[in-house]
């Protein structure tokens, strides 16, 4: 998969897998690593980023738990990326 695709994915990827319920980081990498190639420590610069903006909180020694304010992002990445794939869909198919 192309690196830069891949890199604007992760983020609503970890968000979306953090809906489904708490996990640690290894087990996001886990989780995400079935469906694409990503580094052993690709996931922890944007789990930082997320727990610096509050999106994420961490508990019992790096169980990461999606805010309330990370689940209202959750939902608007995850639509930004619905609008996204329908219009590339109609901008790549004849």
């Amino acid at each position: 998969m192309n690196t830069q695709l891949k890199k604007g994915a992760l983020e609503i990827c970890v968000l979306s897998q953090l809906a489904k319920g708490d996990k640690y980081g290894y087990e996001l990498t886990e989780v995400i690593s079935r469906e694409m190639d990503i580094a052993a420590g690709t996931l922890y610069p944007i789990l930082k980023r997320l727990k610096d903006d509050l999106y994420v909180e961490t508990y019992l020694r790096k169980y990461y738990h999606l805010t309330s304010k990370g689940k209202e992002y959750q939902q608007t990445l995850k639509q930004e990326w619905e609008d996204f794939v329908l219009a590339m869909e109609r901008l790549l198919n004849p």
